[in-house]
C-alpha cells in the first residue's frame, strides 16, 4: 500500500520551492491505472495556470524518478501524475481554507453525524481553533471538529465566481491589438 503521507511530504517541498502551496495529494481510481492527483495553489491568487503546472509536473516527476533510480521509489505499481489548480468550487482541505472561505456556500461530508446528519450544506461561518462552523440550510448554525471532515467543497455560485481572483489578464492587451490589427 503506498504511503500517501510520505509521498505528500515529497511533494510539498517542490511545490514550496516555485512558490506554491500545496492544497491536496491523492490517489483517484482510473479505468486503466490510478492517478496521483496533486493540487497545488499560488497564495496570491488561489489558482494555477499551465506553465505552473507543467512545471510542478516536471519537478514532481524529476524527483520521484531521481527516487526510483536509487532504489527507493515512493510508489511501487503504475500510476498517472496530475497536477492541477483546485479551481473555483475547491476542496476545502486546510483550516485556514474555512477561514478564507467563509461567507461562501459548501458542502461538508463528515465521518461521524452533526445533528443527526452525515452531510451539511451552507454558509461557511469560518473557524475557531478546530472546529468548523457551518450555518446549514436545514439545521440551522452547526459546529464540527476538523479532524470530522471526511471531503469538504465549495459550492459554484454566483457569488463564489464573484469573489474568485481571475487567473492573470497579462497579454490580453496584446491580443487586442492583434485582433485590431488583423480588422484594419
Amino acid at each position: 500500500m503506498t504511503d500517501l503521507k510520505a509521498i505528500t511530504n515529497l511533494i510539498e517541498p517542490e511545490a514550496e520551492a516555485l512558490g506554491f502551496e500545496l492544497v491536496r495529494v491523492q490517489f483517484v481510481s482510473g479505468a486503466d491505472e490510478p492517478t496521483l492527483q496533486v493540487m497545488a495553489e499560488r497564495p496570491e491568487t488561489g489558482q494555477l495556470n499551465i506553465d505552473d503546472c507543467a512545471a510542478l509536473s516536471r519537478r514532481i516527476s524529476e524527483k520521484f524518478d531521481m527516487l526510483e533510480e536509487q532504489g527507493n521509489d515512493p510508489i511501487d505499481h503504475a500510476y498517472r501524475l496530475e497536477v492541477s489548480s483546485p479551481g473555483i468550487d475547491r476542496p476545502l482541505t486546510r483550516a485556514k481554507d474555512y477561514q478564507n472561505w467563509s461567507g461562501h456556500e459548501a458542502r461538508i461530508n463528515l465521518k461521524e453525524a452533526v445533528a443527526g446528519k452525515k452531510q451539511l450544506r451552507g454558509n461557511l461561518e469560518g473557524i475557531d481553533g478546530e472546529i468548523i462552523k457551518i450555518d446549514d440550510r436545514k439545521a440551522g448554525s452547526q459546529e464540527t471538529p476538523l479532524e470530522n471532515v471526511h471531503s469538504a467543497k465549495l459550492i459554484l455560485t454566483d457569488a463564489l465566481i464573484a469573489a474568485t481572483v481571475p487567473v492573470s489578464a497579462e497579454g490580453a492587451d496584446e491580443i487586442e491589438e492583434l485582433l485590431e490589427e488583423q480588422e484594419d
